[in-house]
């Protein structure tokens, strides 16, 4: 029997810029074995800055211009944790992110680019919208655009672009480009006394005959002292007015990279030495605009990013591996390709210029050669046997056994709770007193209920998988009414050594104590051990109060109507994801969708009167409506008003199925259709439900203020999907229409 390789160490990557996406598709390609990758992001779809101009300008889709990291991190088996990085502790080495645990790493790389310099100008951050970090600027563009689409702004709506570098110049010609037709005024503000600063002089004429061209109001010699709302104060004493403002002047880190105390330049950015390490902690890299690379200083340029993942995918490996790292020499000098807002664009490059459609189109091929890379993900090579780190080296190839040898360690295990107890005293188990067993108090004082529920890893980040495998138990607890007291985990591992295991089981559990603590569930204990999957699951309890009715599964009377708390869709997109045919923003909401919790909408349903419900898992909507059904009765749904996530429907028409989709589709024969169905509404009647939404047979009465409540507390996509209605002898279960 051949042992299954052990997780020895974590590298951590911080951001998702140009240099990481490239690192993850190399080092996918040639993987070290015991070595596990995490991406840490704030969003699933990072931009490529070179094509932003043209999105902004209406050339380009979404789609052409972002780089689907969960996606990408899927084929490349890598965790994506989107998130984002407030703090780093180099001794403890461990990144502290925003609203969740610290994660911990043995290597580190960091690839955040930079953010706007606003504290130099008085009112700057209160007023504008910066260009920086780029990997926002298209939701704020469309949160912008979003105010035009019922009425034209008309001729005096200015909007206002500051910094006369390549950045500001093409977001002012692409804001004029969009604005053709709609009145908008575009005005470009530069603190020079020319543009282009570095540029030879046919790039600086064809780029002023772009502005000319496309009616930008110029302003050199044009330095911001002050900002209002709606109003520029100038150094020279002019006030300039404006409507919307954007700032594309000025560079500067993330304050936290300064507060780690790694070494920093005067603008705060990492310095690294030729192997892109940082100078303070041979274990920190950093690439792209973020870093500083002490012997051979460059500007702040997409393209230098790019030139350095190989060196940097290379080094990531070699560290790892103990083997000799290799140095970067950026070029000195390299093609600039500016966009004029129109499909043109000026090549410079030394003394040689270019501009024309010719030129837009070079960099068209480039720009979508560049995102191919992306886009069209290689078969990872067959047979080839990974380099193992150093560590697995060393020690024995063992199986582990079954028994107690597949356990967590004790040491570890105490860690975990002892931190845990920390932060969640009145809800966790006193260490030094616990037992075998846990005594579950309040049993007379209403009906207790128990419910189990265990799930296999659906999502790489174990903090999430944490809250979710948490709701989604905790559901069987609200479907009933019930308020959760306690809860036992069930945790199976990967195996790893010690290190990971603590780090993981933390991650895990703490993402679980999160959802727990909001409901006041008292985690009394549980089982850990090691397997070759990680699977994760809660016995839960929890008490119906004495005068209080358990909702039902089979309380459903004829008149009832039936609603659906949340859409549906997540079997469907995770497979999607498996295939790497997902897009990452319908997984991030398919996310937040299993994350929201039932426990509102199950009291909300006892004030309404209901008393029939369900929980929507993994038998899909119709196999737990059968379950709710009685022999008299016939559930017609009307399949238009049956809430999706976004791309689910897509997917279910493309044909990809989740594994348990066709045993749910068996009860097909006990379905009549009325008239014209999409044949994907109806496939996803069988779809398979991670921490799905509540099912309530509610009076007809009540129906429509249930649903008003529902919406008013979060549940924006609860809908009335049907009714129930006498059953007619020998007729169908459930009608569809």
């Amino acid at each position: 029997m051949q042992a299954p390789v052990e997780i020895c160490k974590d590298l951590v990557l911080i951001g998702g810029g140009h240099a990481h996406a490239l690192v993850l598709r190399m080092m996918a390609m040639t993987p070290v074995a015991g070595l596990r990758i995490t991406l840490i992001s704030p969003a699933s779809h990072t931009p490529y800055s070179g094509m932003l101009p043209g999105l902004v300008a209406g050339h380009y889709q979404f789609e052409h211009t972002h780089i689907d990291l969960s996606r990408l991190c899927t084929w490349a088996q890598v965790r994506f944790i989107t998130s984002e990085v407030i703090a780093l502790d180099t001794h403890k080495r461990v990144v502290s992110l925003r609203d969740r645990p610290p994660l911990a790493y043995d290597v580190l790389s960091i690839d955040i680019g930079s953010q706007p310099e606003l504290d130099s100008v008085p009112g700057a951050k209160e007023h504008v919208t910066p260009v920086k970090p780029v990997a926002q600027l298209w939701q704020r563009w469309q949160t912008l655009t979003a105010r035009y689409a019922d009425a034209k702004p008309g001729p005096d709506h200015r909007i206002t672009v500051v910094g006369g570098g390549a950045g500001g110049i093409e977001l002012a010609l692409a804001i004029a480009q969009f604005g053709i037709g709609k009145g908008l005024t575009v005005e470009l503000l530069s603190a020079a006394s020319g543009i282009l600063a570095g540029y030879n002089a046919g790039a600086r004429r064809a780029t002023l005959s772009a502005l000319i061209d496309l009616g930008v109001e110029l302003q050199l010699d044009s330095r911001v002292a002050k900002v209002e709302a709606g109003l520029l104060h100038l150094a020279d004493g002019r006030q300039l007015s404006f409507d919307e403002l954007f700032w594309c002047t000025g560079a500067a880190a993330a304050p936290w990279v300064a507060e780690s105390g790694l070494p920093v330049d005067e603008r705060g950015f990492l310095k690294v030495s030729n192997t892109l390490q940082s100078q303070g902690d041979k274990h920190i890299f950093a690439a792209g605009d973020i870093a500083t690379q002490v012997q051979y200083p460059r500007p702040k340029a997409g393209v230098y990013a790019v030139r350095q993942a190989p060196v940097l995918a290379h080094n990531l490996r070699n560290i790892v591996l103990g083997k000799p790292l290799r140095e970067h020499r950026p070029q000195l000098h390299f093609l600039s390709l500016i966009s004029l807002g129109a499909k043109r664009a000026t090549a410079d490059r030394g003394l040689f210029c270019a501009t024309g459609e010719w030129v837009w189109r070079w960099k068209n091929r480039i720009d979508r050669s560049f995102m191919a890379r992306f886009e069209d993900l290689p078969q990872m090579p067959q047979g080839q046997v990974p380099t193992k780190l150093p560590e697995l080296e060393e020690r024995p190839s063992q199986p582990a056994c079954g028994g107690c040898g597949a356990k967590v360690g004790a040491r570890g295990l105490s860690a975990v709770l002892a931190s845990l107890a920390s932060n969640y005293p009145q809800l966790c188990p006193d260490v030094s007193a616990a037992d075998d067993a846990a005594l579950i108090h309040n049993a007379d004082s209403g009906q207790l209920l128990q419910s189990i529920d265990v799930l296999r890893e659906i999502v790489a980040d174990p903090w999430l998988m944490g809250r979710i495998v948490a709701n989604h138990a905790l559901s069987d607890l609200y479907a009933c009414g019930a308020r959760p007291t306690s809860a036992l985990a069930a945790v199976t591992l990967p195996f790893a050594s010690a290190d990971i295991l603590q780090r993981d089981l933390y991650q895990l559990m703490a993402g679980a104590m999160h959802e727990f603590a909001e409901v006041n569930c008292r985690l009394l204990g549980g089982h850990s051990l090691q397997g070759p999957e990680l699977s994760l699951g809660f016995v839960v309890n929890g008490l119906v109060p004495s005068t209080d009715k358990i909702m039902a599964k089979r309380g459903l009377c004829a008149g009832d109507k039936l609603l659906l708390t949340k859409p549906l869709g997540t079997g469907v997109l995770f497979a999607a994801q498996m295939q790497l045919l997902a897009d990452g923003r319908d997984i991030t909401k398919a996310v937040e969708g299993m994350l929201h919790s039932s426990a509102v909408a199950a009291e909300l349903a006892k004030s309404h009167g209901v008393a029939a419900c369900t929980d929507v898992t993994g038998f899909g909507l119709a196999g737990h409506l059968l379950e709710m059904l009685q022999g008299e009765q016939v559930a017609v749904l009307q399949l238009s008003k049956m809430p999706a996530l976004d791309g689910a429907l897509e997917q279910l028409r493309a044909g990809v199925r989740s594994s348990m989709h066709s045993v749910n589709a068996q009860v097909l024969d006990e379905i009549e259709r009325s008239g014209e169905v999409a044949p994907e509404h109806l496939d996803l009647l069988f779809d398979p439900q991670t921490s799905g939404g509540l099912l309530f047979g509610v009076p007809a009465q009540n129906a429509d203020s249930l649903l008003e409540a529902l919406r008013e507390a979060g549940y924006s996509r609860a809908a009335i999907i049907g009714d129930i209605m006498p059953r007619r002898a020998n007729g169908s279960a459930i009608k569809v229409v």
